[in-house]
Parts: structure tokens; sequence; C-alpha cells
């Protein structure tokens, strides 16, 4: 393979952009004091780390002091999720989906082992969230909603103002798990009733192993790691500043791109969808039906296994994903799939394809003509062993 990889399995990580690497540098050589220093390197640290902080509040639309700077999105859902049921012992109940990422799902069996009770809201066919499920659940002993802001798998975008809104009608806190939506469309925290919120970097072309929890003014929540009491008590650890510094020029970055995801980027993913859809019998994009982000595609190739195709763009160097990054490898539907009532075999044909501001249109086109004849060579070693 002598061509560049076209990549397109951007929901999983994207690339680092240019302008974050080239902020990050000088605090991994000259810059490299230890930000609680108060010596001149230290106090260089301290002040990129202020900065990195206020680039992100903007991009957010938050307060600087709302935000804790931690090691990603699984680090940020702990967090967040545990750290309202140690603080609100009282309360036991809690809300999520089934359809929110393995992380905040392995969360709630940890919470039901503790003796928690945990609803978990379904979805409809399009991967939509049904907002009257969600008001019946809620209880007086509900302690917290947990909702995404949007699907990794098919993108579909949840309904975060209305969904909290009846959570704080309730008495519940409410989180969202804002991983995939952040950097991909419009984001501003103090129009939300949003309590909670968590991100990771390396979704924006940031760089992995860093990401930020927002924890709205005045609540109370426990720490997640005790130490030397960073991050206003909120994170223990010395602050990881290239990783941070880092961050917050991709935050700046992704402020400036929204309107780019929105046109260019949108019209690439439909380009996608209906070259395939004109070329290929027997398909469905999964959420085509709901508001979804716009760089998103997950769609069923039936008569085929998604891993296969998957392996036979990797080996003409596309990569795709047969679903959540953090799933892959096992040969079963995806939990989202399963809930949106999609049957199993056309399940196990489904492949996601996603997309960044570095996609172009040469890449699509090259996608959309390939992609039929690999299903099509699929189709017929099927056909062919079943006969």
């Amino acid at each position: 393979m002598n061509d560049a990889p076209i990549y397109l399995d951007n929901n999983a990580t994207t690339k680092l952009a240019p302008e974050a690497l080239e902020a990050m540098l000088p605090y991994l050589q000259e810059q490299y004091g230890n930000a609680g220093s108060a010596h001149l390197l230290g106090r260089l640290a301290e002040g990129a780390v202020v900065n990195a902080r206020a680039q992100l509040a903007g991009f957010l639309g938050c307060a600087d002091a709302e935000l804790v700077f931690n090691s990603g999105g699984t680090e940020g859902l702990n967090h967040a999720i545990r750290g309202v049921f140690e603080a609100l012992p009282a309360k036991r109940h809690f809300i999520t989906t089934a359809v929110e990422h393995s992380a905040v799902l392995a969360i709630a069996d940890w919470l039901k082992r503790q003796g928690v009770a945990v609803t978990l809201l379904g979805v409809d066919r399009e991967g939509r969230l049904d907002l009257d499920e969600l008001a019946a659940a809620l209880r007086p002993d509900t302690a917290l909603v947990s909702v995404m802001a949007a699907n990794n798998e098919s993108g579909v975008l949840f309904p975060m103002a209305e969904a909290g809104a009846l959570a704080r009608a309730a008495g519940a806190l409410f989180h969202v798990d804002g991983t995939q939506a952040v950097g991909k469309v419009p984001m501003d925290l103090s129009r939300l009733p949003v309590d909670l919120f968590n991100l990771s970097s390396h979704k924006f072309h940031g760089p992995k192993g860093i990401g930020a929890l927002y924890a709205r003014r005045g609540l109370r929540l426990r720490p997640f790691m005790l130490g030397g009491g960073q991050e206003r008590g909120r994170r223990g650890g010395t602050e990881n500043v290239p990783g941070i510094v880092g961050l917050g020029q991709a935050a700046a970055l992704a402020g400036q791109e929204l309107e780019a995801m929105d046109g260019r980027v949108r019209a690439l993913r439909d380009q996608l969808e209906t070259g395939l859809l004109a070329r290929v019998e027997a398909i469905r994009v999964h959420g085509a039906g709901a508001g979804r982000l716009p760089n998103t595609s997950f769609i069923s190739f039936q008569g085929i296994e998604g891993e296969a195709l998957f392996l036979k763009l990797s080996d003409r160097g596309i990569c795709v994903s047969t679903g959540s990054a953090c799933s892959t490898g096992q040969r079963e539907p995806s939990h989202v799939l399963r809930a949106m009532g999609v049957p199993a075999g056309e399940a196990l044909g489904t492949v996601r394809f996603s997309l960044s501001r570095f996609t172009t249109e040469a890449e699509i086109r090259k996608v959309v003509e390939l992609v039929p004849e690999l299903v099509a060579e699929l189709r017929s070693a099927g056909a062919m062993g079943r006969r």
C-alpha cells in the first residue's frame, strides 16, 4: 500500500491538529516545569494551564473555575457519576440509557452492586430517546440522570435541554457525556440545565490522555482522586501541562471549525451515504431519520459481516469501525443496535464511517467507488458458501 491511509474512524480518535502540537512542544521541552512549583518554570507552566482553562471555558460557555482537568472521558464519567452517589448517600436511584458508552454501563453495573436502583431508558428504531419514558422513570430518590449528548455509534443527538429540565424539575442532578458531541455541534453550557458534563480532548483533534469535567458552580461532588490538592482539591496529581495546553488549543480551533463541520463535513457525509445508497442494494443508514452528528454514518450491509468488510477496507488503507472502538473484537451485535431493535443478522453487517475536518472529497469518492465492489465480493462469496 503506497497511498496514504484514508481515515474514517474519527469517532474513535482524531488526528492531532498541527496547531495543538505546536502549542504543546515548549512544555515538553524547555518549559517543562511543574505547575505547582513557585519558581520561574513553575509559574510559566501554571500560566499555560490558566490560559488553556480559559480557552476551554470560552468554547463551552462556562466559568473557568467550573472545569476540572483529568485524564479523559472514562475518568470524567467515573468522577461525575460515582461522585454524585458518594455525595448524596440518601438518594439511591440512577437513570441512564441503554445506548450509553460502555464505560457508563459498567459504572451502572457497579452501582447496582452497591445497592443503587438503576433504570435504563430505551430508544426507538432511529435511536431517539423517549422523553415520556424519562419523565415516568423519575422518582423522589433519583440522584442523577445521565445521558450522552450524541451516540458514539449512530451519531444520534439526544435532547439535552429537555432531559435536563425534566431532571431538574424532579430534584435530580443531570449529567451529560459530551465526549462525541464536543467539536462537532455547538455547545453552550450557560444555556443548558446541565450540572455535570465531561469531554475528552482526542475526540476533537487534541492529544490523548487529557480531558475535562464541567461541574456547575456550587455543586457538591467528592474528589475522584486524592493527592496534592491540584484542581482546587477536586483532582489530585501533577498537572499534565503539555496535554492541557493541547486541549486548550484544540478547543479554540474546534470553535472556529464548527461552521465547517455543519457545512463541508456534513455535505461529505451526505455524499458518502447518497453514493452508497445508489450503488449498493439492501443497505440501511441507522439513525437517518433523527438529528445526527454531521460526521457520522452507521450503515448496515445485509448479507455480509461488517467485520469482513472492515478487514477488506483496512487491507486497502481505509480505516473504519464496526461499532464502538471500545468493544471491537466482540462478534455479536453492539448494544446500541440491539437497543434500536435491529435484527441480529443486519446488525452484524454494520460499519461506522466517521469523518473529520481533515476528510477530503477525493477520499469520499474513493470510498464510494470501492465499497460496492467489496460488498459484491463478500455477498458472492457468501452465496457460494451456501450452495
